[in-house]
């Protein structure tokens, strides 16, 4: 690597790393205001600067970590609203935790209204600095010559564009892998390049190319590689060796996360029971049907069980025995009431129960029905793999993913979780679940009138195909 790469890579490095803690000092500085105002002086037992700063720093290593979980610092990647909305998300939970813990430190509940001007205070800041950063961010650091390689997977400039991530790339050549390793110097004037969807052999060549060449590299996994990746590394016969077994996580982790299940489920179930009797008396009176339905699911092994769901759909909704894939909001199926449900997650509720009952976990693979999964394996035999873990209401690809995410990538978010199993990963796509309810393109459908025939986009069947209860 020459000394200007060097010298361009640590400055931006160091630029980024600076902005970030900008943000986070402006935050803390505002939450510090309304600490030293008015709270510092309610608690039960005085606190001197010791304490102030152990309440600060507290303060700040919440809304890191939160910020970490939802993105809230990539002004590289994602656009100002993005950006705006993670970091939002972040200085709502970090100050609701903060008022938490100040109901014990005063042994009372205190006035919300400080902390409530301070929220606005931070998002208020939250834009300046996101529109700042960008301007400033991408003035030093202009997009990037760009080259696309692919092979079976096409669109990536599309997905750039969708994503607004034209002013980080700039695209200016999309080649196949047939050409590119026909003529490899096609790479040497890009500073990025993106290998989508090209089988190992011939992307291992194109990557140790890139690598001689100081390219950064944008690579989309295929199935392998997201296996591989579980792989541990040792020493066998003074050679080094990857091995690798089906899912085998630590028998602590196993009770750990039961016992994890269990707790939060029940909780869950209790704070949120007059959630679930408004909604069966909304259910119930908008049609006089079944509020309930159950449907039969596969979770560890192919164990088939009855997973339960709030009904949004009309009870005929597949009147003519032909399964059809749910358009979203352009569903005429889904019922005033399913609607609202469906968008505020409502309709998943009652997997608490199958949760507390051991068929699913709070997080892993979403359950799919024996049919759906059956013609998965037929195109995609290694989506069996997913069977290696107990199902869960939230996931991976549910976090990451979108309601039309493709089959295969899905699959591979999937094996990612499942490759790289901890409670730490379990914690952090749980609070990453709570960004998605906020977000609309993730309960996108697919095309109207799709029906399960075409697996290759087939995401989850309408619920009225299982048995209303």
């Amino acid at each position: 690597m020459g000394k200007s790469n060097l010298k361009n890579a640590f400055l931006h490095e160091v630029g980024l790393r600076l902005l970030k803690l900008f943000n986070l000092l402006l935050m803390v500085a505002s939450f510090a205001v309304a600490w030293f105002i008015y709270y510092d002086n309610l608690t039960a037992v005085r606190y001197y600067w010791k304490g102030d700063v152990a309440i600060i720093v507290l303060f700040a290593i919440l809304y890191y970590i939160f910020g970490k979980t939802y993105d809230a610092f990539l002004i590289s990647h994602f656009r100002i609203f993005d950006i705006v909305a993670s970091q939002s998300l972040s200085l709502f939970l970090s100050d609701g935790i903060f008022y938490i813990i100040m109901f014990f430190l005063a042994k009372r509940f205190t006035n919300p209204l400080p902390l409530m001007l301070c929220f606005v205070d931070q998002v208020s800041i939250s834009m300046i600095w996101t529109f700042i950063a960008h301007k400033i961010y991408f003035a030093c650091f202009p997009a990037k010559k760009s080259i696309i390689i692919y092979d079976t997977r096409r669109g990536m400039k599309d997905l750039i564009e969708d994503y607004g991530l034209t002013k980080k790339f700039d695209v200016q050549k999309t080649a196949s892998v047939e050409e590119c390793l026909a003529d490899l110097s096609m790479i040497d004037e890009m500073g990025v390049v993106f290998l989508s969807g090209i089988h190992s052999h011939d992307r291992n060549i194109i990557l140790k190319y890139c690598l001689y060449q100081n390219k950064q590299v944008y690579l989309i996994p295929r199935i392998g590689d997201v296996i591989m990746s579980s792989a541990r590394e040792m020493h066998m016969f003074n050679l080094p060796i990857m091995r690798v077994q089906r899912f085998h996580p630590n028998p602590s982790y196993l009770v750990t996360k039961r016992l994890f299940d269990i707790v939060l489920s029940l909780l869950a179930l209790i704070i949120l029971s007059p959630v679930f009797l408004i909604t069966a008396i909304a259910i119930k009176c908008n049609d006089k049907g079944p509020v309930f339905y159950k449907q039969t699911r596969l979770t560890y092994n192919g164990k088939l069980f009855k997973i339960h769901k709030f009904r949004s759909m009309r009870v005929d909704a597949e009147k003519d025995g032909v399964a059809r894939l749910s358009t979203g909001d352009k569903d005429d199926r889904i019922t005033p009431v399913g609607r609202f449900i469906r968008k505020c997650r409502i309709d998943e509720l009652p997997q608490l129960i199958d949760i507390l009952a051991g068929n699913l976990s709070i997080v892993g693979p979403r359950p799919e029905r024996p049919e759906i999964a059956e013609e998965y394996m037929k195109e995609m035999p290694e989506f069996q793999l997913r069977l290696q873990t107990k199902a869960g209401l939230t996931g991976y690809a549910q976090v990451y993913g979108k309601y039309n995410t493709t089959p295969y990538d899905k699959l591979q978010m999937d094996l990612m979780y499942i490759a790289h199993p901890s409670l730490i990963e379990d914690l952090r796509i749980c609070f990453a679940t709570v960004k998605i309810l906020f977000v609309p393109d993730s309960t996108e459908g697919i095309a109207e009138g799709q029906t399960t025939a075409a697996v290759s986009n087939i995401t989850d069947l309408p619920e009225e195909n299982g048995e209303v209860t």
